[in-house]
């Protein structure tokens, strides 16, 4: 996830640059940025783990959906295509765009996918629109739109959008190990949430949750190397011990039950890649709507990944204080457009920069060596998935809680809360992404707002033309279910 200034930042002492000390440290420019290879492998380890529960859940979300033909995609396949993509794309982001953001399939994107394209074409049909929508975004990275949309976007909404990010995955670390729980909709209450399971805190899990959180933000406060990644052993391990001692139903835990594997190892199955069809479900529903199922692909895909992007780079302090800018960000565009289509062509639905990445950089992450860390750890979860899979969520996601909070703690004092057309986008944007469980969502009405705002008071002249186009797109993109476009 994330980790602001002194902050977020507990366990770098200096960020000022020093002199490269070997071809890896030079290649990765990890003193140049105030890092060290120690903390570059331990922010790899951290993200890994952190974002370790999509190799359960992504499967979950596509195996559970038919396309037209009542087929569903295997269990087994979708592991192994889940896991290949996040190491593939991973290790291209570390390589190529040197920066500390790991990728993997989507959360939002596969529900699109699977809920939206499969029940009216083919599983082939719906990856190949998911491939296009990558080609689309390759081609946005290199005529400089996609760069100049995000230069575009102003200090104070960027840092609303951080901290939008922190708050959301803040929410999906509370959700994710219990601690908050949905209220199903036959209650008849106009309250969505509820504290543990019907208002009380119960479990072994939830206590597992708490203990973790606690045990994350006292080793952060007393600034221990590797704070997060130790909080995640620990409680994995305490976590493993409970069920063994109390045996747990399955349920208990959600996703993931904390016992150790009889066989840590099993053979990948890669037969779900290359399973596309790229032009296929155009012939199922129409050009026109074959047209919008891939803009809406693509828009999830294009702000989820902005959003991610600026926020984890303002942490890591990887955007140049002067101008704003992101240095290299058209490495980086470029292969978050690459890792959307290679998710397409396994099957394993887009791929995308996840918010989970704040985790290492929470424990120092500056580099993409942190990158070929985490990447290398999902390439070796191709043959070890059980083991992979043993770090339950509540072991886990204590780090996003805390996380939220440093990047809350290092982004707000930098909002102008004096200039309204600044301080409500930014707070709308960050309050959206969390109450509708989306960073697309925040960033739409954060850009609109913003225009609306600035042309309200006179000002419509400051703002970038690429803002009133990205934000003429989203509303387009909201009114169309009330055009009959969806």
């Amino acid at each position: 996830m994330s980790t602001p200034a002194p902050a977020s930042t507990p366990t770098l002492p200096d960020p000022s640059p020093k002199e490269a000390s070997g071809g890896l440290d030079r290649y990765f420019k990890i003193s140049e940025r105030g890092s060290t290879i120690a903390r570059e492998v331990r922010g790899g380890f951290a993200t890994f783990f952190a974002m370790a529960y999509i190799i359960v859940l992504n499967p979950i979300i596509l195996g559970s959906a038919k396309d037209m033909y009542g087929h569903q995609l295997d269990g087994g396949q979708l592991v192994t295509a889940t896991v290949l993509t996040a190491a593939f794309s991973t290790l291209l982001m570390g390589v190529i765009g040197n920066v500390p953001i790991a990728l993997a399939a989507g959360l939002g994107v596969n529900t699109v996918v699977a809920l939206q394209l499969a029940p009216r074409m083919s599983w082939a049909d719906a990856m190949g629109m998911v491939v296009l929508a990558g080609f689309v975004v390759m081609l946005l990275v290199a005529t400089g739109l996609r760069e100049r949309v995000m230069n575009a976007v102003p200090l104070g909404l960027r840092k609303g959008i951080a901290i939008g990010i922190g708050l959301f995955i803040m929410l999906i670390g509370l959700v994710d190990s219990g601690f908050v729980t949905r209220i199903p909709d036959l209650a008849h209450t106009t309250v969505p949430l509820q504290l543990g399971t019907g208002g009380h805190l119960l479990g072994w899990p939830v206590l597992i949750f708490v203990v973790g959180v606690l045990l994350t933000l006292a080793l952060l406060i007393r600034k221990t190397p590797g704070a997060i990644l130790i909080s995640i052993v620990v409680m994995t391990v305490i976590a493993v011990a409970v069920q063994l001692i109390t045996q747990l139903p399955a349920t208990a835990w959600g996703l993931t039950v904390p016992e150790w594997p009889g066989n840590p190892v099993a053979a990948p199955d890669f037969g779900l890649v290359g399973q596309v069809s790229l032009f296929g479900g155009f012939g199922k529903v129409g050009m026109l709507t074959g047209v919008l199922f891939v803009f809406t692909v693509l828009l999830s895909c294009f702000f989820d990944a902005m959003g991610t992007i600026l926020g984890v780079g303002d942490e890591a302090k990887l955007i140049d204080k002067k101008t704003g800018e992101f240095p290299g960000i058209n490495r980086v565009l470029l292969v978050d457009g690459l890792a959307v289509a290679s998710g397409g062509a396994t099957s394993s639905s887009a791929t995308t920069c996840f918010v989970e990445s704040t985790a290492g950089v929470g424990e120092g992450a500056r580099t993409g060596l942190a990158n070929v860390v985490t990447g290398g750890l999902f390439a070796v979860a191709l043959f070890l998935t059980p083991l992979a899979t043993v770090v339950p969520s509540q072991a886990a996601t204590p780090a996003l809680v805390a996380v939220g909070f440093l990047i809350l703690a290092g982004s707000v004092k930098d909002i102008d809360w004096s200039d309204f057309t600044i301080a409500v986008p930014a707070f709308l944007a960050m309050v959206m992404m969390p109450f509708t469980y989306s960073i697309t969502n925040g960033i739409g009405i954060g850009f609109v707002s913003f225009c609306a705002l600035r042309l309200a008071t006179g000002r419509g002249r400051e703002v970038p033309v690429a803002m009133y186009i990205v934000s003429a797109v989203f509303v387009f993109y909201y009114a169309m279910p009330a055009l009959g476009l969806t």
